[in-house]
């Protein structure tokens, strides 16, 4: 089987350089990226480029996908309340997190294995946002060592990172974050075990994935994305298996084997003498914890459900912002995980009072369509679309936004 998918690979490769320069340039991906005008245009172009096994992957969440959907929905019940005569002529979109100046409010969110959908991965979000003037979280769980993201897009990082059983490794992870420059450490909590995913578990989707018959033959109909996995698989855990982790196990039983459920406050007092350098809790939904993070340390709140892939019917991320940010008030930075498809979708949370807004799966719809430049344009859309939020609103910077531009719908 093997041997088959390197016949293909070499086969579609030929295929690719008959094709005419236009039709190649289409293949290529950078046509279609180009003619993307919103998000849900390129999750849609997404869906072509993918297999279905590695777009459900991406696309997926846990359960019957409520609280993925709720992410989104619940941005649409806020009403924008627009000012006039205000001088819009320049509208400012900068910011900063953590003390450090950001050209634009939207971070790069920590995801893993990204190998999956385009061999440059997380190398490729990382310089798409760097060359944005904003920075990328790198996932514990990425498919590109902390060392190599650093080599091929330097630029600044924070490092997200679990709670493994293994205390050294944790350790061990920490300390390669640090000698790579990371500015913060981002530590994910949400994750005590293994959510079900329905879409992975109809596609049978693992670590390293079957090559079966079925996904040979969604391969074929997809030639730049299989072209691309055969020259440079990566389905490796590019970090955690420079650590000795297991790699060939599928994801849910990985997970349930090596992370630790006993996790209390307790270790976020360890992490907070382990790292010198500002932390940030990951996956805080109610307000009590956020506050408790907050006064053990925390430097800051990342307000998040993990985009709905872990505990399903639990709150949307911008239902759950205000009271966070009230319960936090001015120490510590809070910031909107989820959601984000629209540039009005980051005024809202702004104004709602998010520092900035981290954004994962428009990201990877990018890679997956056209690498590099995929993931550009996507930074490019919620920008400009930003901007142009804001202009109609007559609103000339992000800091001059808070609750009073909001309104619940019928509010």
């Amino acid at each position: 089987m093997n041997e088959f998918a390197r016949l293909l690979g070499r086969q579609l490769s030929q295929d690719l350089r008959a094709l005419p320069p236009t039709a190649a340039r289409w293949l290529s991906g950078s046509a279609r990226v180009a003619r993307v005008g919103n998000i849900a245009e390129m999750r849609a172009a997404a869906r072509r480029a993918l297999p279905k096994v590695i777009f459900d992957f991406v696309d997926g969440a846990a359960g019957d996908e409520v609280t993925a959907a709720r992410n989104q929905s619940d941005f649409a019940r806020l009403e924008l309340r627009p000012r006039v005569f205000v001088d819009v002529g320049e509208v400012e979109l900068g910011t900063t997190v953590l003390g450090r100046r950001v050209a634009l409010p939207l971070l790069g969110a920590p995801m893993g294995l990204l190998g999956l959908v385009h061999p440059d991965g997380e190398v490729a979000l990382a310089r798409a946002l760097h060359g944005a003037g904003s920075l990328y979280t790198l996932s514990a769980m990425a498919s590109r060592s902390i060392e190599e993201v650093a080599a091929e897009a330097p630029g600044p990082m924070w490092f997200q990172l679990y709670v493994w059983r293994d205390r050294g490794l944790v350790r061990a992870l920490v300390d390669r974050a640090r000698g790579a420059g990371h500015e913060a450490l981002v530590l994910t909590v949400d994750v005590p075990a293994a959510a079900g995913r329905d879409r992975d578990r109809r596609n049978g989707f693992g670590l390293p994935p079957r090559v079966t018959l079925r996904t040979l033959a969604g391969g074929a109909v997809r030639p730049t994305w299989s072209t691309r996995f055969v020259r440079s698989p990566r389905v490796r855990m590019g970090t955690v298996a420079a650590d000795g982790a297991a790699n060939a196990v599928a994801i849910t039983r990985y997970v349930n084997e090596q992370f630790d459920p006993t996790v209390t406050w307790d270790d976020l007092t360890w992490f907070r003498e382990l790292w010198e350098g500002p932390i940030l809790v990951k996956g805080v939904l109610d307000e009590r914890d956020a506050r408790a993070a907050v006064d053990r340390g925390a430097d800051g709140i990342i307000v998040s459900n993990h985009g709905g892939r872990q505990l399903d019917h639990a709150p949307s991320t911008i239902g759950a912002l205000p009271a966070i940010v009230e319960a936090v008030g001015g120490d510590a930075e809070v910031y909107l995980d989820g959601g984000i498809r629209r540039g009005s979708d980051v005024m809202k949370a702004l104004a709602a009072g998010a520092r900035a807004c981290l954004v994962g799966r428009p990201l990877v719809y990018g890679l997956g369509v056209g690498g590099e430049a995929g993931v550009a344009r996507v930074v490019t859309l919620l920008r400009e679309e930003l901007r142009t939020a804001m202009t109609l609103a007559g609103c000339p910077s992000v800091a001059s936004l808070d609750g009073t531009w909001l309104r619940a719908r019928g509010g």
